[in-house]
């Protein structure tokens, strides 16, 4: 049997981006780790942005393209409590050692990991609707 970390590596696909010898540590981890892990967590992540937009009083759906934009950008840069809980979503997808260095780069991961959700988010907007 498996255990959990050759779980993970297999269930992420290789590095989605290039990597060479002059990335950074933190863009290779990007590479490697985060992208496969969101890329991974999609579907997941765009539903939970819609139920968060419908417990928000569904304002985000009655939006233009533009303000949408605005709306999740202003999203998880404000609402803590959110954000974290979709970095959530990405952090139990690492393994032990990617979680180890991913705690000891936190301020400069976590900056990446939530550019890349936004940008994530905003580039399926058409995807987040309200379905009854």
């Amino acid at each position: 049997m498996k255990n959990r970390s050759e779980f993970l590596y297999e269930l992420k696909e290789k590095q989605i981006g290039s990597i060479d010898s002059q990335s950074s540590i933190e863009e290779s981890f990007q590479n490697i780790t985060l992208r496969p892990i969101l890329k991974f967590q999609n579907e997941l992540l765009i539903q939970v942005f819609t139920e968060y937009c419908i417990k928000q009083k569904n304002e985000f759906f009655k939006l233009s393209v533009n303000k949408k934009l605005e709306y999740i950008e202003n999203s998880l840069q404000r609402d803590m409590k959110f954000r974290d809980f979709l970095k959530g979503i990405v952090v139990g997808l690492m393994t032990s050692e990617e979680y180890i260095f991913y705690s000891r780069n936190a301020s400069n991961l976590n900056k990446r990991l939530t550019s890349m959700l936004i940008e994530r988010l905003k580039s399926q907007v058409q995807l987040i609707i309200f379905e009854n």
